[in-house]
């Protein structure tokens, strides 16, 4: 009777009254579709083909929380002198309809979140899990709220369940298949339909703790994902490498999709080769190759890496984190974070994207 009133209680926390499955991600060959018809559907720039990609951002902090006392008022904001993950993921949620009139149609976001400084990790702990694998509520009731937003707006939100800095805080591996098995199942039974997975950014990076996590190993995860069913719905999944790296086949072989970063890609002839390298890897077939990280701008010039990337049938994603001295309104990845869109990088972005894709804004 105990472990009954348990499972109504974790269930009743997660319940909502918004009807999911408004919005439905599907791939078809190289094209996203959304509810039956490719993205940006007609949709030419400059004679290059935008209909069927993913036009993005990386907004991986929406629900970044820091549980670790000594490190929490790192990320104070400015005005109130204190953290609110409340406020930052409502101030996200505010920010969307924003993102969208200027044809953004995507963005990424981390169930571990990314470094909240743009690049390293220290001692703060952010993750949607606890250390053996299971669900932290306050996390989920977060990203409930944004999941929900981009249903409504019929937005596809590439999830993330790991990341670097983060992963050391699950015990094992049985802990990790917990975490992955236990967010993937809330998706599914929570009704939403336009979510991609991405087992764990940068895969290839050094600093993850577990073996399945790399990526000799990070097929089983991609693997696992797919095997996941609530009726008759799976989530489509991938994972990514590091900036200018092409993935591995294991990982080509198993994935609906294939993610690229363009960090440390410095001119657009190495983005050019990327590409092309990316769709030589064995195991690849028509399949969608996507950007979702990239922290070259450069966006007043006639070639960069986004236009670069949409040239060669590729969608993009960007990666904007607050350099040393700026100010709070720089950078998407840096807490605490300033969700709109009133920097000139973010201008910069926001006004190729509407260039791009025909933005309504």
């Amino acid at each position: 009777m105990l472990t009954l009133c348990l499972v109504l209680s974790s269930t009743m926390l997660f319940a909502q009254s918004h009807k999911t499955g408004n919005t439905v991600v599907e791939i078809k060959n190289e094209q996203f579709y959304v509810n039956g018809k490719p993205t940006y559907e007609g949709r030419v720039w400059k004679g290059n083909k935008i209909e069927g990609l993913l036009i993005n951002s990386r907004m991986v902090q929406g629900i970044f929380d820091d549980l670790n006392p000594d490190t929490r008022q790192l990320f104070k904001y400015p005005d109130t002198n204190t953290w609110d993950p409340d406020r930052n993921t409502d101030e996200f949620v505010a920010a969307m309809d924003e993102w969208k009139k200027y044809g953004l149609n995507s963005f990424t976001i981390n169930l571990q979140g990314g470094s909240p400084t743009g690049y390293g990790n220290k001692a703060w702990v952010n993750s949607a899990f606890h250390p053996d694998g299971e669900l932290r509520t306050d996390f989920m009731k977060r990203l409930q709220k944004i999941l929900n937003k981009a249903d409504d707006l019929n937005m596809v939100v590439m999830l993330g369940i790991f990341y670097f800095g983060q992963d050391q805080y699950l015990d094992d591996e049985k802990a990790v298949i917990n975490a992955v098995k236990n967010s993937v199942n809330w998706v599914l039974q929570e009704g939403y339909r336009n979510i991609l997975i991405e087992v764990n950014n940068e895969c290839d990076v050094n600093a993850y703790d577990h073996e399945i996590l790399k990526p000799a190993r990070v097929h089983e995860l991609i693997d696992l994902v797919k095997s996941m069913e609530h009726k008759g719905n799976r989530l489509l999944a991938s994972t990514s490498y590091k900036g200018n790296t092409a993935p591995k086949p294991n990982v080509v072989k198993s994935s609906d999709y294939i993610l690229i970063h363009g960090n440390g890609v410095k001119t657009t002839e190495m983005m050019e080769k990327l590409i092309k390298a990316t769709r030589e890897v064995e195991g690849y077939r028509p399949m969608p190759v996507v950007i979702n990280e990239d922290d070259h701008y450069d966006f007043e010039k006639e070639r960069n890496n986004f236009t670069v990337a949409i040239e060669n049938y590729v969608s993009w994603g960007l990666f904007d984190y607050r350099r040393d001295g700026e100010s709070f309104e720089e950078g998407y990845q840096s807490v605490p974070v300033d969700w709109g869109i009133n920097s000139e990088r973010k201008r910069g972005f926001f006004n190729l994207v509407k260039e791009v894709t025909g933005g309504k804004y």
